[in-house]
C-alpha cells in the first residue's frame, strides 16, 4: 500500500536532521550565511515549510487519499491535479524550508538532492506500477500534472484520455 514512499520520506527528513546536527561543527562553520542574508533565507523556509504543511494536509485529510486507495480509484483532483505526487512533495518542500532556515551553504544541495531522489524513485517504482494499473487515464494525467513540483492547472489545458493517441501517447491536435 505504502510503496517506497516511506523510504523517500525517511530519507530526506534523516538528511534535513543530519544537515541541523552538523550545521555549527567545525568542519562546517564555514558555510554559515552572514546574518542578513540569514534573515531572508528564514523567511524563505518558513513559507516553504508552511506550504509543505498545507500540501501534505490538502494530499491527505483533504483529498481523502486512503479513499481512493481502498476503492482503487486514480486520484487526479484536488491537489492531485496540482502535482502528481503531494505527499512526497510536500515533505520534500518542508525539508527544504528547513534547509534554507539552517542557513548553511553547505547544506543547499540537499534540496536538488531531494527532487532528485523523488525524480529517480517515483519514475522507477511507483509510477511504473501506475501506469500499469491505470494505462491510459495515467498517461494522460502525467500529460497534464507535474511530478513533484506543484503548479496550478490552466483552464482550458485538461487533457482527457479520449485527446491521446496511444501510439505515442502524445496530445492529439484539433
Amino acid at each position: 500500500m505504502f510503496g517506497v514512499g516511506p523510504l523517500y520520506v525517511y530519507g530526506i527528513v534523516l538528511l534535513t536532521v543530519a544537515a541541523m546536527l552538523c550545521c555549527e561543527l567545525p568542519r562546517f562553520i564555514g558555510g554559515l550565511l552572514p546574518e542578513v542574508w540569514a534573515k531572508g533565507l528564514d523567511v524563505l523556509g518558513v513559507l516553504l515549510m508552511a506550504s509543505g504543511a498545507i500540501l501534505w494536509i490538502l494530499a491527505v485529510p483533504v483529498s481523502k487519499v486512503h479513499v481512493s486507495i481502498k476503492e482503487n480509484k486514480l486520484l487526479t483532483t484536488g491537489v492531485y491535479a496540482w502535482v502528481r505526487h503531494p505527499i512526497y512533495s510536500a515533505v520534500m518542500l518542508f525539508c527544504t524550508g528547513w534547509i534554507f532556515v539552517i542557513g548553511n551553504v553547505y547544506f543547499f544541495i540537499l534540496p536538488v538532492l531531494y527532487w532528485l531522489f523523488l525524480t529517480v524513485l517515483m519514475k522507477a517504482t511507483e509510477e511504473k506500477w501506475l501506469r500499469d494499473r491505470y494505462g491510459e487515464e495515467y498517461e494522460a494525467y502525467c500529460l497534464r500534472v507535474n511530478r513533484c513540483i506543484p503548479s496550478f492547472p490552466k483552464k482550458g489545458e485538461r487533457l482527457k484520455p479520449q485527446d491521446i493517441s496511444t501510439d505515442e501517447m502524445k496530445p492529439i491536435n484539433r
